[in-house]
């Protein structure tokens, strides 16, 4: 048990309490009195109530500054309700890696990455990935009518599905197994005489990247001495360092939005202006034959794929990706290790069978024509290099008692993938340089029209991304010409400094990734939903959006707010519309708030604690 557990405190001074009445039995003083007997067996018996006490668990200020600053607010405001609060920041990767895998916390705060499809929501909530490791269900969250919920909008369509997912949210909004924070608006940098294109598509997405005009370009053509002079290169500033430590795309605790590594590795079909198109997959029918629970895939691969290292791409390795995503032991241990990042998707395709070397046939379970064509977005994996990677590994900070496969740990430093870019040098923590693949599909001729802004596949030599401390450095980097335009996100600090510069452009996007606080409902007070919507009344969320988010950000209800689908109920209208904040602009009425906890079940000590039941 993590020692910032609740219990572990009470648990401490309640071992007191008990030697010393294990000592006056010892020394006879109180066995002449069989009522003074009986008062001693009440007293070993009841734990006496001690000061809920939680660890919040988040990347420190230089990571996430956002993340940082809402931690401090949500501990002074359970501070002042009586409860002892502490903040621990912790890389990203060994915060993912203790709520993800170890599920080591109390409450966290993090981005929450959506999806465009609400069917993400399935993974993240449903009762039975609880008990796995992953980015499936951390909190531990379970209802039986959300599961049903969940698993009926996976088979509906129009607005049968916007119905039930307007119940759904409502469930989970009520029982607040995290509380959504806001939406931030993710804020990007170019050079203005650079690379053109920016515009057409988000900045750091694969899409994006291969949109780009190179034609186009004025002054790319340096890269602080790793590119010779007849070379052109996207240069890109990234302060995330993760991904020049670990390329390997099942790793939760190393990707964020996983753009690098989708570079690398191309699915059957990608996402491409609002449907998923087909992409290594030449084309796909779908069938419904009687015996088969669920719908049946049959999918074309496109002719002459070949992995980065000259190996043919065939239906085999399609076949073998997806029996991995769902046991990365490929049966070699008792029971299944699925990969957890992939979870939600690996999880609707029950069988993958290669009919020929081009013809994959994947069988789904029951699920809508949209929900089931997100199967198709997984990364394709390489058999030959990934079936060795199903032994079982130990690695130091994970759950000793969790199976792990050396597929979910490998840092994977030669990636052998099919995708646009390969990697052409990586220096951990400082750079990463990717060259073009000149052998892609995209590099042919007589593509599809849904294909056509990205014909002849990334168009620069080679795309580079160098490690910078901060979003400030990365502004000034730009700037100063030595980089094209920041990956990661900048402050709305720097924005003032981009609009006094003719050399720079702004660039805001309303991404669907939010920030939440998470509750680990497997522990002590937090498995009480009543207790969780006290806790989250504790949020401003509206003075959090200005003052953290500094007006680049909205606040929010539902994980679904950036969604066609979200609840109408819980559409932002001033203020929140299921846990309104017990205060104004960030001052908590103490006492409103307290009685939210006296209403749940607690008292507070005569020193103004609220005590554990």
């Amino acid at each position: 048990m993590d020692s910032t557990h609740p219990q572990s405190k009470s648990g401490s001074e309640s071992t007191v309490s008990r030697r010393r009445v294990l000592g006056a039995l010892g020394g006879g003083t109180l066995a002449a009195s069989a009522g003074c007997v009986r008062q001693v067996g009440a007293l070993m018996n009841r734990e006496a109530p001690e000061q809920l006490s939680f660890t919040i668990k988040t990347a420190p200020a230089d990571a996430d500054p956002r993340a940082i600053r809402i931690a401090r607010f949500l501990a002074k405001r359970l501070q002042a309700v009586g409860i002892e609060a502490s903040i621990t920041p912790m890389s990203n990767e060994v915060l993912l890696r203790d709520v993800l895998l170890n599920h080591a916390f109390d409450i966290f705060i993090a981005p929450m990455r959506g999806r465009p499809d609400p069917d993400f929501l399935r993974p993240l909530l449903h009762s039975r990935f609880g008990a796995e490791p992953g980015t499936q269900n951390p909190y531990g969250y379970a209802n039986l009518d959300v599961d049903a919920l969940l698993e009926r909008q996976r088979a509906q369509t129009g607005k049968r599905r916007r119905k039930t997912l307007a119940r759904l949210q409502r469930s989970v909004v009520r029982d607040q197994p995290f509380s959504v924070v806001a939406f931030p608006d993710e804020i990007r940098v170019t050079r203005a005489d650079g690379y053109a294109g920016w515009e057409q598509r988000p900045i750091h997405t694969p899409l994006g990247y291969l949109g780009l005009d190179r034609d186009a370009a004025g002054t790319a053509d340096r890269l602080s001495g790793d590119t010779s002079e007849d070379e052109r290169a996207l240069r890109m500033t990234l302060t995330d360092s993760r991904p020049t430590e670990s390329l390997n795309p099942l790793a939760p605790e190393f990707r964020a939005s996983g753009t690098i590594t989708d570079l690398l590795y191309d699915p059957l079909g990608r996402w491409v202006d609002g449907q998923v198109r087909p992409w290594l997959a030449s084309s796909w029918t779908w069938s419904r034959p009687p015996d088969a629970p669920g719908p049946v895939a049959t999918v074309e691969l496109r002719e002459d794929l070949t992995w980065h290292d000259g190996t043919d791409l065939t239906a085999s390795d399609v076949a073998f990706t997806y029996r991995l995503l769902a046991d990365t032991s490929l049966g070699r241990l008792e029971s299944p290790v699925p990969a957890p990042r992939f979870r939600g998707l690996g999880s609707l395709v029950t069988d993958a069978e290669a009919v020929d070397e081009r013809t994959v046939r994947l069988s789904l379970v029951p699920s809508s024509r949209p929900v089931a064509t997100r199967s198709l977005t997984a990364p394709v994996l390489p058999e030959h290099v990934w079936e060795a990677k199903a032994q079982q590994a130990t690695v130091a900070g994970l759950d000793p008692n969790g199976a792990v496969t050396q597929a979910l740990v490998w840092s994977n430093p030669d990636p052998v993938g099919s995708g646009p870019l390969r990697l052409e040098r990586r220096r951990p923590r400082e750079l990463l340089v990717f060259a073009r693949n000149e052998d892609h599909f995209l590099t042919r001729d007589g593509l599809a029209d849904h294909l056509a802004p990205f014909a002849g596949g990334f168009t620069p030599d080679q795309l580079a991304f160098t490690v910078v401390p901060s979003g400030g450095a990365a502004v000034e980097l730009v700037r100063a010409g030595d980089a094209d335009a920041t990956a990661s996100g900048v402050m709305p600090a720097d924005v003032p400094e981009v609009g006094r510069s003719d050399e720079l452009n702004l660039h805001v996007t309303r991404p669907r990734t939010c920030y939440q606080v998470g509750y680990n409902v497997r522990r002590g007070a937090l498995s009480s939903p009543r207790f969780r919507r006290a806790v989250g009344r504790l949020l401003d969320k509206q003075f959090l959006a200005r003052e953290v988010f500094e007006r680049y950000g909205q606040p929010a209800a539902s994980p679904l707010a950036r969604h066609r689908s979200v609840a109408p109920s819980l559409v932002w209208n001033g203020e929140d519309p299921e846990l309104p904040f017990p205060g104004e602009a960030g001052q908590l009425d103490v006492e409103r708030a307290r009685e939210a906890f006296r209403d749940a079940g607690y008292r507070y000590s005569s020193d103004g604690d609220l005590l554990g039941t």
